[in-house]
């Protein structure tokens, strides 16, 4: 009889963790993260589940002679802003994770 309280506690813990859990990726989506090219020539901002929402790119990184510059700003900002977004994931949700091997 006792062994069946465990388990109906541990699926009570397990719920409660579960919705944690969620309610914290939702606050996550919800933070915008600005990455940054050097300069601040290009700026990309994404939402907390990686999804692209503005990208302003400066009139003076615009050099029609050296495209591949404008590219590598664009690719700097959109990976700083990724990471930040990474970092935050981390932070916020590596607890459930810990350990797991994931």
């Amino acid at each position: 009889m006792m062994r069946g309280m465990n388990m109906q506690q541990m699926m009570k813990q397990a719920q409660k963790m579960q919705k944690q859990m969620m309610e914290e990726q939702a606050a996550l989506a919800a933070q915008s993260f600005t990455g940054v090219a050097p300069d601040d020539m290009v700026k990309a901002t994404f939402t907390g589940d990686k999804k692209l929402v503005d990208l302003q790119i400066k009139p003076a990184a615009v050099d029609p002679d050296d495209p591949e510059m404008l590219s590598d700003l664009v690719i700097a900002a959109v990976n700083d802003g990724l990471a930040q977004v990474d970092q935050a994931t981390q932070a916020k949700l590596g607890k459930y994770t810990k350990g797991l091997g994931l």
